[in-house]
């Protein structure tokens, strides 16, 4: 896959060729950003890194953990409160709520009581907002005036253990979405405009990780993690053409996005190590080879981060770590960082460039230098009094914060 502004699907007799959607360079329309690889561009790293960050608004919005989209002068933010599930679009400068909607949604219950606000993000593509709550409903509106277009909810009753995570895609008139729980689960591409279902897979249940989009020679496949397995899917026949074993272990989940290198996947779980495949075509079939695995390093709820042939990422006991993505070794590792919060396996690390900044569930925000030899910390700050499980939004100077209950816009002065 190009590292373009984004991507689209161009629909011909015998291939759906994805590619990335336009974006503006401070844009975060999505899971993980533009290419969903937590990847920031036009970010330029200050001199000397002020001792604190200025805050510069703060709206409480309601319980949940979902990432807010940055298009443009708009922020769009998804939480619970009240009962019910609200979408909001905001001034990303100012704070102020531009509109919003409500649908009343039944919080997730049990062991996940404590997280009941949505943990999908929301995606914004081609004028068009999508929101997944916890309980599976997909909802469809215009970006700018926030008109409901339409809603889904296909699976209702039927969910994951700890419910609805992963973040759906929009391109070229689609979306996709990955719905459903852990005994009945579904890969369904939606047409944007009315809500009509234009395919889907039915394979295996739905476990917490969002799909990627994989392609190699000009052929797109969908890659995700399942109940059970990994997979990689033709959304032209909607057959499997490859897929690995991948239960997890003792009792951790499959919640890492897979990451996408080119023609190379890297995947993660818990107790399951980190491993690479790399695909190609022999004789017309796709022929995936896996290039190596690390035992050592297993993520849980973290996806890490792709940068410069290294890959940086927090293990399910919050160890930072960096490995080599050309053969998997393990390059340095740290104690479990300090201030990292109470619960395992949580972290986000996004790449801005010169630097990258790692978030903790402790509202945390380290800032450090990109090396194969050791953890090079340039600052460290308090971004939250609640706890943060969402990804920071970098855009130019600014960083969006959502914590338990507000969000938050700090800017580095």
């Amino acid at each position: 896959m190009t590292r373009a502004a984004g991507w689209v699907i161009v629909v011909t007799t015998t291939i759906a060729l994805w590619l990335a959607p336009l974006a503006q360079a401070q844009d975060w329309p999505q899971w993980r950003g533009p290419n969903r690889d937590a990847k920031v561009t036009g970010f330029q790293a200050p001199a000397t890194w002020p001792k604190e960050l200025t805050q510069k608004w703060k709206l409480t919005v309601g319980d949940g953990v979902a990432t807010p989209a940055l298009v443009g002068d708009k922020l769009y933010v998804f939480a619970r409160q009240n009962g019910n599930e609200i979408i909001r679009c905001l001034n990303a400068a100012t704070g102020e709520v531009l509109w919003h909607d409500e649908n009343p949604a039944e919080a997730p219950t049990g062991n996940s009581a404590p997280f009941p606000g949505p943990r999908s993000s929301p995606t914004v593509g081609e004028g068009k907002l999508i929101t997944l709550g916890v309980r599976g409903e997909l909802i469809c509106y215009e970006a700018a005036s926030g008109k409901k277009l339409w809603a889904k909810n296909d699976f209702a009753g039927n969910v994951p253990r700890f419910f609805t995570s992963a973040s759906p895609i929009i391109a070229d008139g689609q979306c996709l979405a990955q719905l459903g729980g852990a005994m009945k689960g579904a890969i369904v591409s939606y047409d944007l405009n009315s809500g009509d279902e234009k395919w889907r897979w039915t394979g295996d249940g739905t476990a917490y990780a969002s799909p990627m989009m994989l392609t190699v020679e000009g052929q797109p496949f969908v890659v995700t993690l399942t109940e059970k397995s990994v997979v990689a899917i033709s959304p032209v026949d909607q057959k499997v053409v490859w897929s690995v074993p991948y239960s997890a272990q003792r009792g951790g989940y499959n919640a890492a996005t897979p990451i996408i290198d080119s023609n190379i996947v890297i995947f993660s779980g818990s107790g399951r190590g980190t491993k690479a495949v790399k695909f190609e075509k022999k004789d017309g079939q796709l022929a995936p080879t896996e290039l190596w695995s690390n035992s050592e390093i297993s993520v849980q709820f973290d996806t890490p981060v792709l940068k410069d042939g290294l890959l940086y990422g927090f293990t399910a006991t919050e160890n930072l770590f960096c490995l080599s993505a050309t053969d998997g070794k393990t390059m340095w590792t740290t104690p479990r960082m300090e201030g990292g919060g109470g619960r395992s396996g949580y972290g986000s690390i996004v790449d801005c460039g010169p630097v990258l900044m790692a978030l903790t569930p402790a509202a945390n925000l380290m800032v450090f230098e990109p090396s194969d030899k050791e953890l090079k910390p340039l600052a460290n700050y308090k971004v939250a009094d609640s706890e943060t499980h969402a990804y920071p939004v970098v855009s130019r100077n600014r960083i969006f914060i959502k914590d338990k209950n507000d969000v938050i816009l700090w800017t580095i002065e």
